[in-house]
């Protein structure tokens, strides 16, 4: 059965507790010549006094909301309420010997003794709230991590979503345009597109797949609007076998192929080429794509191609800093299109 916190919390008290309240009476034990049963009563209630009043601590520190202070507020109350406790604990003891007849006054009395009373309590105190504020600490840094997962994975999923109906809608286009003109490339065309659809069932739900599963996606969107552009399109592969097993966000390469055609060759009469290029360079893989055409960066947003910002989006998503995404003009007719991503994902 899966521990609760609050199990765990009032298990740690008592053992921790306990084995500060065992430590202090064997050396209590090595010290003495005899024990006596109000000596094994005094460390017992010892014990359950440091179990309530850190535990009364805690109380105090949710009830007052002490977590949201800053520094300057909150030190000054750890160590006022640490000092108080430490008090209590030494004249609650002070008191409880009294009334068992054990108490030493000669001794216990003392300027140095009554200090080092006061003191060694305060101190457990301290240490104790240290451990609690540095739980606490760390438990509100790894909500804030998984609350930072959820956000991203929840972004991640919603931009990957865009990308089916938007590459349906534009195989659909492709396929409606072959209907009269060729019908057998129409239904080649079909078995293309289905390939697709199933590759792309397949990933929806994957945050990363094989680059070699990547590519046979891209192969088969190649060649569906092959069908479609006939000579106008031409296609080229330069794909390191040392970069199959590296996995990559799924649909990226896709989209930056169909982004180069559409907003490339598509625009040229003449049609153009579009060339996949992928090695591994350290730790690094990098991808170029190159397609004919011109890169204006100066359009709006929407006019040079939605896919660029959702990849921008995934990238920084997964990467973050670690990933490079760059769209520019290597020549007056060709524009480069490059991917640089860590492979130990």
């Amino acid at each position: 059965m899966q521990m609760t916190k609050q199990r765990a919390y009032w298990l740690c008290q008592i053992i921790g507790w306990s084995f500060w309240g065992l430590l202090n009476f064997a050396v209590f034990v090595m010290q003495s010549e005899r024990i006596a049963l109000a000596d094994v009563f005094g460390a017992t209630f010892q014990v359950a006094f440091y179990v309530a009043s850190s535990h009364f601590l805690r109380m105090q520190i949710k009830k007052k909301k002490w977590f949201t202070f800053s520094s300057v507020q909150l030190i000054p109350r750890i160590l006022g309420s640490n000092l108080f406790l430490g008090l209590a604990n030494y004249f609650t003891l002070i008191f409880v010997a009294y009334l068992m007849g054990t108490l030493k006054v000669s001794v216990e009395l003392r300027p140095n003794y009554i200090l080092l009373g006061i003191l060694g309590p305060t101190a457990m105190y301290f240490l104790w709230s240290l451990v609690y504020f540095t739980y606490h600490y760390f438990e509100e840094y790894n909500k804030s991590l998984r609350y930072e997962a959820v956000i991203r994975d929840t972004e991640l999923n919603n931009l990957r979503a865009q990308l089916n109906p938007h590459f349906i809608f534009n195989s659909l286009n492709s396929i409606r345009a072959l209907v009269d003109e060729d019908p057998r490339k129409s239904k080649s065309a079909i078995t293309q597109l289905s390939n697709i659809l199933r590759n792309s069932l397949q990933v929806d739900k994957q945050r990363l797949v094989l680059l070699q599963d990547e590519m046979a996606t891209v192969e088969d969107y190649l060649s569906l609007e092959s069908i479609r552009y006939e000579e106008r399109l031409n296609v080229e592969f330069e794909i390191s076998k040392r970069t199959h097993k590296v996995k990559i966000p799924p649909l990226m390469i896709q989209t930056l192929v169909e982004n180069g055609i559409k907003h490339g060759i598509s625009r040229l009469k003449a049609g153009g080429t579009i060339s996949v290029m992928a090695r591994i360079e350290g730790d690094f893989l990098v991808v170029q794509i190159r397609n004919s055409g011109v890169y204006l960066n100066n359009k709006p947003s929407k006019l040079r191609g939605y896919g660029l910002d959702n990849t921008r989006k995934r990238i920084k998503l997964i990467y973050g800093d670690q990933a490079r995404f760059a769209i520019k003009n290597e020549t007056e007719n060709t524009v480069l299109t490059e991917l640089v991503l860590p492979k130990g994902y």
